[in-house]
């Protein structure tokens, strides 16, 4: 109850009591004449710069039982946080603390939670005096002496030094204005004294004779030694009127060429030389601008292209090797010869030199004769020489010999344009071409042709035969065009024929029926008889699009709608199929957008037993649903799927999803039976499906017999023997197989027998008029009949009203789905579904069904 009462009192607060300096009591007013003489009511406190520890005491003489009191306190900007204390320490010490401004705060609690009476002191630390403005100032004038004093001291130096060089280099240039080194030998004293020495050259050359020993190694080049010597003593001995020599000594930058030169200036009485003197003059330029002329010359003689001079009035001076390789000619034939080309009038070559006076240079392709008369092309350059006062001085003429090189650029042109196979202008010749008639706005028609199926002819038959019969192809449609007209091959079994300046349907349409019956005919190719056929997709320039590129886009639309109607035929192109070209296009994009971003979505629908009523079974159904746009419908998405190939990854990942969701739904015992999943015939003719499959079925710890695969009848008759292999591989692993849309196709008994499938699934086109089509419940019962002497069960699909139910359960089909028992649903309203008492209820009117 007392320190309630204590801590509702607030009317007192923490006092200042004494300071401390290296732990004596000292007054405020001691450290600074600013401080007030009073500790206990000071607002601010002026420190010196102390290197001694401070402490400042504190307390609450007015609280109540201040002898139960707790405190904390801190220095803001040095402590970082609370320092906490009792009553019997009350101090706060610092030391080392730096100049500026801080601020000390003090509060006391009775039971160390609440805080109050707070007390705060503003401390100002003075800065020391070293670091004062007017130190640094002080600081900054001594260092701009003494950098002013080195400054001044190395300029005078360098004065002093370049003063001295100056004066060295003017009595050098005085004494030795050519620059040459001097040398005087005394022959009596064998001493040699040199004068304006080289700095690169520490050594005077060692020839054995003037300077240096026989023992030791010369700096004199090896080729050259025994010439110096020679020379040398011929002059001493009288056989040369004067001592000069060109050789190569070893210098600090390599070797150098010099050119040494002497002569005797004294002689004894019995007139032996004593005295010669000379000069050592550095030639290393003048050899090398010698040996780059040499170069040039040798370069100039042998280069590849010809060359030939020309005085200013263009009369042939020089010529080289090369000239005489390419025309024929040689130097006596050309010298004085004026320029001409032969094969070229007196204006153009005016023309010519015209533009060389004004441009300084003339570069072009020309043709001309060699000596033997025949044509050759050149690309030839024609510069003017021009001196150091910018007078015409020579002319020179180099050129290539280009004719190989023209001929094969016609070559290659004209394999670039023209279809290696066929012999018939390409894509690229005809982009050019059709272009060219857009630009002219000339009035034409475009029939876009391929052969149907011409796939399977390169696969049974071999791509050899699939040549040939390309070849033929076009051998036969080139009889069907007008003389203006051309026949195209882009690519593959792709061809376009060009109906130029007519836009008449019966001229369009006999064309398009020539080409049909051209085609219809048998081809004999290596003792196989051939039957094909093709679709044609035909545009009208202007009505069917403006530019190159939206007519061939537009023709190819035509064509694909010929081949979706059976093929062998021809179809003009309207704006209802751009529209669905369109459509085609958007949807392509959605789906591979959809399969980047995890939009496919798989639906699962129940499979009923007829017999008991119950729900036995399930089947997996993709759906693609597209934020912001809805459901997409299957018939839409699955065949561009098919044609574009995503289905095989779209069907990877149902069979994922379904493994995943099947295990969860086993091990949770909420599902019975198995899933049946769709195979398309892409995936179907994947030589490692089986492995895929079952490398799936372990991912997901999911056993065989929880899995159906359902495959269809088109599918499996294409390749029948394939087939029966490929699901004897799947049998063998434990999965169920579903032979799907059975009566549709073509199936033979034959195979049928031999397939190893434990379901036949009746195709809904039967089912939907069972009760109306007495041909179709017929159909329905024997195929019933059928798969149960075979062993097959059957199940029944897009059951959608009772009657239908009943008529099912009177032929003793065992299974059945359909809308009416559920629609597709997603994972959560599945299970929900499933859940509840089989209730038959028919689908509303307009359903997708399946």
């Amino acid at each position: 109850m007392p320190a309630m009462v204590f801590a509702q009192q607030s009317d007192w607060q923490v006092e200042l009591i004494t300071l401390r300096v290296a732990n004596q009591p000292i007054q405020a007013s001691q450290l600074d004449a600013r401080n007030r003489p009073q500790l206990y009511n000071a607002e601010t406190l002026y420190l010196p710069n102390l290197n001694q520890p401070f402490t400042i005491e504190f307390g609450a003489p007015y609280a109540p039982q201040p002898q139960r009191l707790f405190y904390r306190y801190r220095l803001e900007g040095f402590d970082s946080g609370w320092i906490y204390t009792d009553a019997e320490f009350r101090r706060a010490t610092y030391t080392n603390l730096g100049f500026g401004r801080f601020q000390f705060i003090v509060e006391a609690s009775v039971d160390g939670t609440s805080w109050q009476g707070q007390r705060r002191l503003n401390l100002d630390v003075a800065m020391p005096s070293w670091l004062s403005p007017w130190a640094i100032a002080g600081y900054l004038l001594l260092t701009i002496a003494i950098v002013a004093a080195v400054a001044f001291t190395v300029r005078a130096r360098r004065l002093a030094i370049r003063q001295l060089r100056d004066s060295e280099e003017r009595l050098k240039l005085s004494l030795w204005g050519s620059g040459d080194q001097l040398w005087d030998w005394d022959i009596r004293d064998q001493t040699l004294h040199r004068h304006n020495q080289w700095r690169q050259l520490a050594s005077f050359p060692q020839d054995r004779i003037r300077f240096g020993q026989r023992s030791q190694s010369s700096n004199i080049h090896s080729h050259d030694l025994k010439r110096v010597q020679q020379a040398l003593h011929d002059y001493l001995d009288g056989r040369s009127d004067f001592f000069e020599a060109t050789y190569r000594v070893n210098s600090d930058n390599g070797w150098i060429w010099v050119l040494d030169r002497g002569k005797i200036v004294e002689r004894d009485s019995q007139q032996q030389p004593t005295r010669m003197t000379g000069t050592l003059k550095d030639i290393t330029p003048l050899v090398a601008a010698e040996e780059r002329l040499k170069m040039l010359a040798a370069s100039i003689t042998n280069i590849s292209d010809g060359v030939c001079i020309y005085d200013n009035e263009f009369k042939a001076i020089e010529i080289n090797q090369s000239f005489t390789r390419i025309t024929g000619f040689h130097r006596d034939d050309m010298l004085g010869r004026e320029l001409q080309f032969r094969l070229y009038s007196p204006d153009y070559l005016n023309q010519m030199k015209q533009t060389i006076t004004h441009h300084g240079s003339w570069h072009g392709e020309i043709e001309d004769l060699r000596k033997d008369q025949s044509t050759y092309q050149i690309e030839l350059t024609l510069d003017a020489i021009r001196d150091e006062a910018g007078q015409t001085t020579h002319y020179v003429a180099t050129f290539s010999d280009i004719t190989e090189r023209k001929n094969a650029e016609r070559e290659l042109r004209r394999l670039s344009n023209t279809d290696t196979l066929t012999g018939l202008p390409n894509r690229s010749y005809f982009q050019v071409s059709h272009s060219n008639l857009v630009r002219k706005r000339i009035q034409h028609a475009m029939l876009l042709f391929d052969l149907d199926d011409f796939k399977k002819i390169n696969d049974s038959l071999g791509h050899e035969i699939g040549d040939q019969l390309l070849l033929h192809v076009a051998e036969r449609v080139a009889e069907v065009g007008r003389p203006q007209d051309t026949f195209y091959r882009l690519g593959g079994d792709e061809f376009i024929l060009l109906l130029e300046d007519t836009a008449d349907v019966r001229i369009i349409t006999a064309a398009a029926k020539r080409i049909l019956e051209n085609l219809n005919q048998p081809f004999h190719i290596a003792d196989n008889d051939i039957v094909v056929s093709s679709s044609i997709g035909i545009v009208v320039y202007p009505s069917d699009g403006l530019s190159s590129q939206e007519l061939l886009q537009n023709a190819d639309t035509a064509m694909y709608h010929a081949k979706s109607r059976g093929g062998n035929g021809y179809q003009f192109f309207n704006d209802s199929m751009n529209k669905n070209a369109v459509r085609r296009l958007h949807i392509e994009n959605q789906l591979r957008h959809a399969l980047r971003n995890n939009h496919l979505q798989v639906h699962y629908q129940p499979k009923v037993s007829l017999r008991t009523n119950k729900f036995v079974g399930l089947e997996a159904l993709v759906r693609l649903e597209i934020p912001g746009t809805g459901m997409i419908s299957p018939a839409e998405f699955i065949p561009l799927a098919e044609e574009t190939g995503l289905i095989i990854e779209i069907g990877e990942r149902v069979l994922r999803q379904t493994c995943r969701d099947m295990r969860e739904w086993v091990d949770a015992g909420l599902v019975k039976g198995r899933v049946a999943v769709n195979l398309s015939a892409k995936q179907f003719l994947l030589p490692n499906l089986t492995q895929r499959v079952v490398e799936i079925l372990k991912e997901y710890k999911l056993e065989a017999k929880y899995l159906e695969l359902e495959i269809t009848e088109g599918m499996v008759m294409e390749d029948p023997e394939r087939a029966i292999s490929i699901m004897t591989e799947l049998h063998a692993c434990g999965i169920h197989l579903a032979l799907d849309d059975f009566g549709t196709g073509y199936s033979s008994l034959a195979y049928l027998k031999r397939f190893p499938i434990q379901t036949l699934k009746i195709d809904k086109a039967f089912i939907d008029d069972i009760n109306v089509d007495e041909r179709d419940r017929n159909m329905v019962a024997s195929i019933v009949g059928l798969a149960h002497n075979l062993g097959l069960d059957v199940v029944a699909e897009g059951v959608v009203n009772h009657q239908q139910l009943s008529t099912l359960a009177a032929m003793d089909c065992e299974f059945a789905q359909g809308y009416l028992f559920s629609e597709p649903l997603g994972r959560e309203q599945f299970l929900q579904q499933i859940a509840k008492p089989i209730t038959a209820v028919p689908a509303p009117a307009g359903t997708l069904l399946n």
